[in-house]
């Protein structure tokens, strides 16, 4: 019986979408062998989609970091641990020292949402370096949510999500959930969910400059203008002023700002904004009647809304639509999760809540947004000399120069660093500049919890996910790594790390048991005592499972939630159906949900401006006039930002990277299928193969984000033989949504020529 093979499954969470599906890691003698969908997850019920079995791709990836390396004149040289944490705090202490702590630049990309360890010892480095210079990828995709979440509700993460498994009307804007599987909406197997509102007699609505694959599966599709939905859902909220339609409902009772609402609304009539739009009035009117007169009705915006020029405000009309309708905070309806672990104190550390430009950037005046500069300042900030300047950068989990606009002066700005330390599995277009890279374990060898995507998910859930498989023999964790660094930037180079993991816990727990109703009935020095002693993010886990809303409250609630009863839970817990959550929920400073906030409402006359410039353009804007084009993106269901396009599981079948733009604006310009163009922008330029396609709204291109692995010194060998082409060498890093300094990505002006070589 000893010499049998081990056969065991694993019940984990795939960690490579927002969406938390359930998988089955099946492990033969140690290693990895299949994913599957996990049958018995409550919330998933065994979907999965492609992007699972790239799990295992990265498993075995031989491109994958196991040990730190460091830059020499003669390549990239293997160093060990101490070492690798020796001169990461070396190299950052003396930039710290000659320049003062700005002079430090940090950097978390997007996949640190997805590692609770990442996530939640990021904290200590932004302790340990307190530079006003902190960027995240926030600004590149979602900052206007959050602005308009702050400055409406009191929260970045307080964002109601459409009640979908309830929901008799769903209207979709500018996102593509079939492909996406939801975004700051974590909605596993929602094609199905969103079938299931049709089979039960409810109506699904998307609004988008293409026909994306979830408008296949809706009743109703309707090209919009990119750039225009802040206007379209003004005049639908226009029309329900006008036409005596608008019932707050509930919410009626802690509202502020109500009365400003029909004068704001009143010069956004569907006349008004038809033009611009490219939607017929009559449209525009039936769309409103038909939301407000649903029995249950819920709006939701993504992608599309939030990388425009006026992403704020097409956020904060879509959440006045749900409210004025009476559809926010009611089953069916626009609801808020109420997840196990809240982060809403852990995000708030040192910020002050949602004051937002309490420090600008030195070079270009950005206002700070949640402690972060946009990204667009990250270049000007190492470019542009004085006291302050950006002399080194740490990154974890990030790509900059593949995920930021005009990405070719980023790419250029790096070079002149004196220092670079960059926490990744590759050495990738970004880390390429980096002097040293330290990686972290896979997500098979390390346990993990969705502490912040919950906060988004249309039911109340938990589920923990242990690892897999033992750690490659060698590698070390990423919450170690980054207490490693940070004590050395504090000056506790000599103490031992456990030692420190122990004050991070304490510091916690004191926060999240005054943030609870424990605070003055638990003490943080007895909650410590229960917490154990086996240092790591399981412990931090633990406490915040237990002062969570579901938890034990260290055994003040019984039969609350504990580490030991999620580890006992294999295939997670479901916790119910959304509740109503306000009053409650609300973080306002008045208590009350602030439906004008000044910072929003004051980019209304911009708004106003944009829409005058297009009504009077003849012909409509949407019609491209030679080749004048308006570029968006798009997402392949195999794709996730630029993280994925080195496994081959993910980068087989044909060529994703592809200019679609209408069969009639490609026989105007006599293209045929496959044809190479120039597209052209105000950055720079690029060449790509073209795609015909009826989906596209006539004077519309569309380019997917985050291609272009084609640079030299990299180490994607899978990546670099499709490499594809990069979108932002053409995005423009001037164009900002004012209210966030979120980046436009939707919505930019472009050319298109035949390539004269084609």
């Amino acid at each position: 019986m000893a010499n049998q093979p081990e056969s065991r499954s694993v019940f984990r969470t795939c960690t490579l979408c927002e969406a938390t599906c359930g998988i089955e890691v099946r492990v033969e003698n140690g290693l990895a062998t299949r994913v599957t969908g996990d049958r018995r997850d409550p919330f998933s019920r065994g979907h999965i989609c492609p992007k699972a079995h790239g799990l295992l791709d990265l498993q075995r990836d031989p491109d994958r970091l196991r040990q730190p390396v460091r830059r020499t004149p003669g390549g990239w040289v293997q160093i060990g641990w101490d070492e690798a944490y020796d001169l990461a705090a070396d190299g950052l202490a003396r930039v710290r020292d000659a320049g003062g702590v700005d002079a430090i630049g940090l950097y978390r990309g997007n996949p640190t949402v997805h590692d609770m360890a990442s996530l939640l010892y990021w904290n200590v480095v932004t302790q340990a370096i307190p530079t006003h210079n902190r960027f995240s990828a926030g600004s590149v995709d979602t900052w206007p949510r959050y602005v308009q979440a702050g400055s409406m509700f009191g929260g970045m993460l307080h964002i109601p999500v459409p009640d979908i498994e309830r929901t008799d009307h769903l209207l979709i804007f500018g996102a593509n959930p079939v492909v996406s599987n939801g975004s700051l909406m974590t909605a596993p197997d929602i094609k199905k969910r969103l079938a299931e509102i049709r089979s039960r007699g409810g109506k699904i609505v998307v609004i988008d400059p293409r026909r994306t694959e979830t408008a296949d599966v809706a009743d109703e599709h309707h090209f919009i203008a990119p750039g225009a939905d802040a206007a379209f859902v003004l005049a639908m909220i226009h029309t329900l002023f006008a036409e005596n339609r608008v019932n707050p409902g509930r919410c009626a009772d802690f509202v502020r700002g109500f009365d400003e609402l029909p004068e704001l609304v009143r010069p956004y009539s569907p006349e008004a904004v038809e033009h611009a739009c490219g939607i017929a009035a009559d449209t525009t009117r039936r769309l409103a009647r038909e939301f407000a007169s649903a029995p249950t009705a819920a709006a939701y915006g993504r992608m599309g809304t939030c990388v425009q020029e006026f992403g704020t405000l097409a956020c904060w009309a879509i959440e006045l639509l749900n409210i004025v309708t009476g559809n926010l905070d009611r089953p069916g309806g626009a609801m808020f999760s109420r997840p196990a672990v809240a982060l809403d104190f852990a995000v708030s550390l040192g910020e002050g809540g949602v004051e937002f430009g309490r420090h600008t950037s030195r070079a270009g005046g950005h206002d700070e947004i949640f402690g972060e500069y946009p990204v667009v300042a990250l270049a000007e900030e190492i470019e542009t000399p004085g006291d302050g300047q950006i002399r080194a950068l740490m990154t974890i989990a990030g790509n900059p120069v593949r995920s930021f606009p005009n990405s070719a002066r980023l790419s250029r700005a790096l070079e002149t660093l004196e220092f670079m330390v960059a926490l990744d599995f590759y050495i990738n277009e970004t880390t390429r500049h980096a002097d040293l890279i330290i990686p972290p374990t896979s997500p098979f060898e390390h346990a993990t919890y969705d502490v912040a995507l919950n906060h988004f998910a249309i039911r109340n859930v938990a589920k923990l996910s242990p690892p897999a498989l033992e750690p490659e023999p060698g590698t070390r964790p990423i919450w170690r790594t980054l207490l490693e660094i940070s004590k050395r930037m504090m000056g506790l180079r000599e103490l031992p790390v456990e030692q420190v993991d122990s004050i991070v816990l304490s510091r916690f727990a004191a926060q999240a048991i005054a943030a609870s109703d424990l605070a003055g009935i638990v003490g943080p020095e007895d909650a410590l005592v229960q917490l154990g002693d086996d240092p790591g993010p399981m412990r931090l886990l633990d406490l915040l499972l237990r002062t969570g809303p579901h938890g034990d409250g260290f055994g003040q609630r019984e039969g609350g939630l504990t580490l030991d009863a999620l580890k006992q839970s294999t295939h997670g817990l479901d916790l119910g159906a959304l509740e109503p959550a306000l009053p409650e929920k609300l973080a306002t400073h008045s208590g009350a949900i602030e439906l004008a906030p000044a910072r929003i409402t004051s980019d209304l006359p911009r708004l106003a401006d944009w829409i005058s410039q297009r009504s009077s353009e003849r012909p409509a804007p949407s019609a491209a006039a030679g080749g004048h084009f308006t570029l968006i993106g798009r997402r392949d269901i195999r794709s996730m930002n630029s993280w994925l396009h080195n496994l081959p599981s993910l980068a087989k079948g044909k060529s994703r990277c592809t200019l679609a733009l209408h069969p009639r604006d490609a026989e105007r310009l006599g293209l045929a299928d496959g044809d190479r163009v120039r597209v052209t922008g105000r950055v720079g330029q690029l060449e790509v193969p073209v795609e015909i396609s009826e989906r596209l709204m006539p004077g519309v291109v569309s380019l997917p984000h985050g291609w272009g692995h084609d640079l030299p010194g990299t180490g994607l060998s899978t990546a670099s033989k499709r490499p594809g082409v990069n979108s932002n060498e053409i995005t423009d890093d001037s164009a900002l949504d004012v209210p966030s300094g979120a980046s436009v990505l939707n919505g930019i002006p472009v050319q298109i020529a035949a390539h004269p070589g084609a």
